[in-house]
């Protein structure tokens, strides 16, 4: 078969530096200036980069600046050599006609671009706070509040909440006394607009989990460290959050409604309305099958819910939620998938009735880009218009309030991106295709092409014998239904030749992830292919950006994968090309796909027989409590343990490696030693790569070294070379 050989590895090994900077002409760093009349961009050219600035309404592109000379400029005043790469565009911004400013090494500097002269300005000073993702932060103790006019201060003291004025500290005045250490208020207060009410929430307190980490190989000394994270998990139990109103003039204190917020998962987005009248929140109960809008009254202390969104299976809050209100709350704009498709809805927001339902039909709302109360419309990536299109490629619409006068401002079959200016009159639109090269154009806000910008020139990253990425589509499960996914074969493929297929997998019903613009190696997946493999990436069902019907296979069964689709997607490719070798299967991934990839050997084992998985969450009982909870549930079913790589070990069948980070705080690495630990009780043979140091990740080069040898080893059937002679 003369595949996994050392020219494949070498070859392997060398194909990222040997495509890059081949593709010209594809503008990065897309900017405009602030009052939205000009824009710059960066390019590639064979000449090296370029950075264009292109004024709209003259319809001209001319050169922004010249990295060349501000190098030049700044290693004069530093007195060293400064590489003109180090001036990305992505710190460049544009003041008036001739003012380029930029950081350098924790300064602002200036450059004219009419006297080409370059100035310093003042130091960087950046918030370093951030750290990690999760962590939890005592809201029990806080800075004080203060009120619109500056005058008064509102804060928290033992438990309470207490106001004074902001120049007497001696007239603090106490307005809650039931709060204590375990039900206090929280020190998130708000003042209502017109200084005379505030709003807040008493907390029911709960415990958060800790999850403890082993760093074996510190780098500042012998002996490892402990590291510790805020890390609730699935059932466990969270603080409860109960709105309130304090009216200082009336001395009254008012509550929601307890009944109308029982048992939930969050209470936010605590926000007044301008004149003071109520405050609205969003309540999210647990289980995820119910997500509210809920005003409080300021006048009667009356709570109800303004929009009640419920769902059978599950609320996608974490993905599709929208919400805009417009004209103080007198109307509200919201995203939902009641009609079994995400669109937006127009809603009276003094009655909670439904004005008009604004997007419909068997498509997808994406994301709202804009909202124009001026001109009652909406600016909104879609999704699956075209029905004999890629249901997936994102195009640019404008609506009006009512629903009507649905506009397409981008009817090229491409994936596009826009960049739009201030007052969203013109656009940027960079539209491709996995297997369609770069665009780019300049739209007003009709979608008119007013300036074509770049055409990439993808002519020297063809000349490496690169091609791209073959879009495949059959029918999924219920024989109806276009799965859609993409063949990667190597760039010395031989249609005479044998070939195993690896899947490249990542289910997370939380979007899709089969690449839709131009990419020449996504995910590396052209790198393992040089190896002498086809590699493939599929949505099956159970992901997001279809149907909700589509999406609710995941519900409460995430051990499915979508593998029912993905299988017959392969069989599909491999009746209409004989060189794929379904005899042979391999599937790899990281996160949800290192759980995914392991499920697939353990449930299809038929069909799968070599995995790779990296740092997995292999029971959803052990990963972090929003994301397990959104599609599998709450409370903790036992559909939890029928989805468990470590509850089903023992059905395991072929070859498996396991890889995963000491120092893996996104999913608990734990999940992982608990998987090995069911691996060896069950006497099943598996491979574990423990990295030291090493976060949540797929593994770095060693973990990507490790991937490509298995699969050589175990689908190829050849010894890899060794490391040290490639």
């Amino acid at each position: 078969m003369a595949q996994g050989t050392i020219e494949d590895y070498q070859r392997a090994k060398g194909f990222r530096a040997k495509i890059a900077n081949k593709l010209y002409h594809v503008p990065s760093h897309i900017k405009w200036d602030s009052d939205g009349r000009l824009f710059w961009y960066e390019k590639n050219t064979k000449e090296g980069r370029m950075f264009i600035l292109v004024d709209p309404k003259n319809r001209s592109k001319s050169t922004f600046f010249n990295p060349k000379a501000v190098a030049s400029a700044l290693s004069s005043a530093l007195g060293r050599t400064v590489d003109e790469k180090a001036l990305t565009g992505e710190r460049l911004t544009l003041r008036g006609i001739d003012t380029v400013a930029f950081e350098y090494e924790g300064y602002t500097w200036s450059w004219n671009r009419s006297t080409n002269r370059l100035a310093k300005e003042e130091q960087i000073k950046r918030d370093r706070r951030g750290g990690y993702w999760g962590q939890r932060f005592d809201d029990s103790k806080g800075e004080p509040v203060e009120s619109p006019d500056k005058t008064q201060i509102a804060y928290i003291k033992n438990s309470n909440i207490y106001v004074a004025m902001k120049a007497d500290p001696e007239s603090e005045r106490q307005l809650t006394f039931d709060g204590s250490p375990g039900e206090y208020y929280s020190a998130h207060l708000h003042w209502s607009p017109d200084g005379r009410k505030l709003a807040g929430s008493k907390v029911r307190k709960a415990e958060v989990r800790v999850l403890t980490l082993l760093e074996s190989s510190p780098l500042d000394q012998l002996q490892p460290k402990l590291q510790t994270r805020d890390y609730p998990k699935p059932g466990d139990a969270l603080s409860q959050y109960y709105p309130i109103i304090y009216d200082l003039g009336r001395d009254t204190l008012m509550a929601c409604d307890p009944h109308l917020v029982e048992n939930q998962f969050s209470v936010s987005r605590i926000s007044w309305r301008e004149d003071s009248r109520a405050i609205t929140f969003e309540f999210n109960k647990r289980g995820h099958q119910q997500y509210a809008v809920v005003e409080l009254d300021a006048s009667t202390g009356r709570s109800r819910y303004l929009i009640n969104e419920v769902s059978k299976t599950f609320i996608d809050y974490s993905g599709k939620r929208y919400r805009q209100d417009l004209s103080d709350g007198k109307e509200i704009i919201w995203a939902s998938e009641r009609d079994g498709w995400n669109h937006l809805y127009r809603y009276n927001g003094q009655t909670g009735a439904v004005i008009n339902q604004i997007t419909r039909g068997d498509w997808v709302v994406r994301r709202v880009v804009h909202v124009d109360e001026a001109r009652k419309q909406i600016i909104f990536e879609a999704s699956g218009q075209y029905k004999d299109g890629d249901p997936y490629l994102i195009h640019y619409y404008s609506i009006g309030f009512d629903g009507k006068n649905l506009r397409e401002l981008t009817k090229e079959d491409a994936n596009h991106t826009a960049f739009f200016n201030k007052d969203f009159s013109y656009f940027v639109d960079i539209y491709s295709r996995i297997d369609k090269a770069p665009t780019t154009v300049l739209r007003d806000r009709e979608g008119k092409v007013v300036m074509e910008l770049e055409r990439a020139d993808n002519s020297d990253l063809l000349a490496t014998g690169w091609k791209a990425p073959e879009v495949f589509t059959a029918k999924g499960r219920d024989e109806q239904t276009d799965i859609w996914g993409i063949i990667i074969r190597p760039t010395n493929f031989d249609p005479h030749k044998k070939y195993p297929v690896i899947e490249y997998i990542y289910a997370g019903p939380h979007s899709s992830f089969v690449p839709k613009t131009y990419i020449p190696n996504p995910s590396g997946m052209q790198e393992l292919a040089e190896l002498g493999f086809i590699v493939v990436q599929i949505d099956g069902m159970g992901t997001s950006n279809r149907s909700k019907a589509f999406h609710d296979v995941c519900w409460k069964n995430l051990k499915d994968a979508g593998f029912p689709d993905r299988i017959r997607w392969m069989q599909a490719a491999a009746a209409k090309y004989a060189y794929m070798d379904l005899e042979r299967v391999g599937i790899y991934g990281t996160s949800a796909g290192g759980q995914s990839s392991t499920a697939a050997m353990l449930f299809h084992p038929e069909f799968y027989k070599v995995a790779v998985s990296s740092c997995g969450c292999h029971d959803n009982r052990m990963d972090k409590i929003w994301w397990n909870e959104q599609w599998m549930g709450w409370p903790v079913g036992r559909e939890y343990a029928q989805c468990s790589n470590v509850e089903n070990a023992a059905q395991l069948q072929g070859k498996l490696m396991l890889i995963v980070g000491e120092l893996d705080d996104n999913v608990d690495p734990s999940s992982t030693y608990q998987l090995s630990n069911a691996l060896i009780k069950a006497n099943k043979d598996h491979e574990l790569i423990v990295v030291p140091g090493m976060g949540h990740s797929s593994g770095g080069e060693y973990g990507e070294k490790k991937r490509r040898d298995f699969f050589v080893r175990h689908l190829i059937g050849t010894e890899p070379p060794s490391w040290n002679s490639y």
